[in-house]
């Protein structure tokens, strides 16, 4: 009875499914979310098993079926379309942070130190953007070329990634000579080490909102929600500000 009883609580406790929310989230989130998911699960033992892309992609793949829990994009608009399918427990999305575009370059770059200037410098041939049909940080860098009278002759050299992550890679690994890229892959430890950055006139680009929604049909909706209250709370906020994103107030 005694050897029983163990069999069957070992069972039971091998049947017990571990907590894990499942996050589809925007590319500019993975430096950021590398450290926020060991911070959360060391909390309250919920672990994020966390799939990236542009919110473009992520969108269509969540709207095809994709069992999610909580959608973690880079802006309002994407995350609206998941609302408007009747797809989101609520009825508009969430703001959780603020995003900002940079310009960066390798430090052993002849093109260093760098300016916004040197977008337009002649020896440039090569300048990683995310994919501006379905990335957000992608639009902006295009809204940004375009109100600085830039696009046109940076157009030919432009080398569009698939998400803002893959640009980063891009322009990091020197296959670009430079990327319009975002701020949270720029400050990480790599990328600081590596190269640096200018900030992009925010006044060139409509703010990155970037908002999150949670799924209606997802098991988890509880949890859900915890883990976006918990990204709004004071101390997270400063914490995501010190990796390139912005508070939300």
């Amino acid at each position: 009875m005694a050897l029983f009883g163990a069999m069957w609580g070992s069972f039971v406790h091998a049947q017990t499914p571990a907590k894990e929310l499942r996050v589809a989230a925007a590319s500019d989130l993975q430096p950021v979310l590398t450290v926020l998911a060991d911070r959360y699960e060391k909390a309250t033992g919920v672990k994020l098993a966390v799939s990236y892309g542009s919110s473009g992609t992520l969108t269509t793949q969540i709207l095809n079926g994709a069992p999610m829990d909580l959608f973690l994009g880079a802006d309002f608009v994407f995350p609206e379309k998941v609302v408007a399918a009747g797809l989101a427990d609520g009825t508009a999305p969430t703001q959780y942070a603020k995003g900002t575009l940079v310009l960066w370059a390798r430090k052993d770059s002849p093109l260093q130190p760098i300016s916004l200037d040197t977008l337009m410098d002649k020896r440039v041939t090569s300048v990683a953007i995310a994919n501006d049909l379905h990335a957000p940080y992608g639009q902006a860098a295009v809204a940004s070329l375009k109100r600085m009278h830039m696009y046109d002759q940076v157009k030919p050299h432009l080398v569009i990634a698939e998400n803002i992550a893959q640009a980063a890679q891009f322009v990091q690994s020197g296959n670009a000579q430079l990327g319009l890229i975002s701020l949270t892959a720029a400050s990480s430890q790599r990328f600081q080490a590596e190269g640096t950055f200018i900030r992009v006139p925010t006044s060139s680009y409509l703010p990155i909102v970037q908002c999150a929604v949670v799924m209606v049909k997802s098991e988890q909706r509880t949890q859900a929600h915890a883990f976006l209250d918990w990204l709004l709370k004071p101390e997270i906020q400063a914490l995501m500000g010190t990796m390139g994103l912005g508070p939300v107030k």
